[in-house]
């Protein structure tokens, strides 16, 4: 196997930031909406960048929701912003072989800037891609940076913690590799979708980095 170029989702993955993800949109819907959204309904609004959810949900205050949930956010960010241990040498191990690093998430601007100030893992990444706002975008994005790297999909690898994740990287071609050590990860959904490989720690994944990339 000759991967050149690894891709990575961030929230759940390279970091344990879905609880702030959702206490935070809870949060602000709650503040804008006067109620609270059940788990499911909150799920529901997955998909788009935050700044498209508060331009659906709030076409008027949209600017005001998108800026309440940002505070919110970093607010509750610090409790989180430590990388899953072991990330940061499995990112350096990747680097050391000269593999090109990129992000492909659906989070926002905003909330991605945050994550990566909070957590200091900007530094490892070449390309780093936002979601769009009026849909998931990932097999688009994952595209568009092929094209920049000027690599073939099997030369790319996509790690990811959800079942949308092996999705998005068989429709590019490129190999879908689990990532299931966060308390979050829906692991018996994304073992349906059959991913190439699926790690339950960083350590059994930084272990393949070693043995095989």
């Amino acid at each position: 196997m000759k991967l050149k170029g690894f891709i990575f989702d961030l929230d759940g993955t390279l970091i344990n930031s879905l609880p702030v993800v959702r206490t935070s949109l809870s949060r602000t819907l709650l503040e804008f909406s006067g109620r609270e959204y059940s788990n499911e309904e909150l799920s529901a609004l997955f998909g788009p960048s935050e700044e498209g959810i508060f331009k659906k949900l709030y076409p008027d205050s949209w600017r005001e929701s998108l800026q309440f949930y940002l505070n919110e956010y970093d607010r509750l960010h610090v409790p989180y912003a430590e990388p899953f241990p072991g990330i940061v040498e499995a990112l350096t191990l990747l680097q050391d072989r000269k593999i090109k690093l990129a992000l492909v998430s659906g989070k926002g601007a905003g909330s991605m800037e945050i994550s990566l100030n909070h957590s200091g893992l900007k530094k490892y990444f070449e390309v780093i891609t936002t979601g769009s706002e009026d849909r998931a975008s990932k097999p688009e994005h994952i595209r568009q940076i092929l094209d920049q790297w000027e690599f073939s999909p099997d030369e790319v690898a996509y790690v990811g913690d959800i079942a949308y994740d092996v999705q998005s990287a068989r429709e590019v071609g490129v190999l879908p590799i689990s990532a299931l050590w966060a308390e979050t990860a829906q692991a018996q959904k994304v073992l349906a979708m059959n991913p190439a490989k699926a790690f339950d720690s960083v350590d059994s994944f930084k272990e393949w980095i070693i043995n095989v990339v």
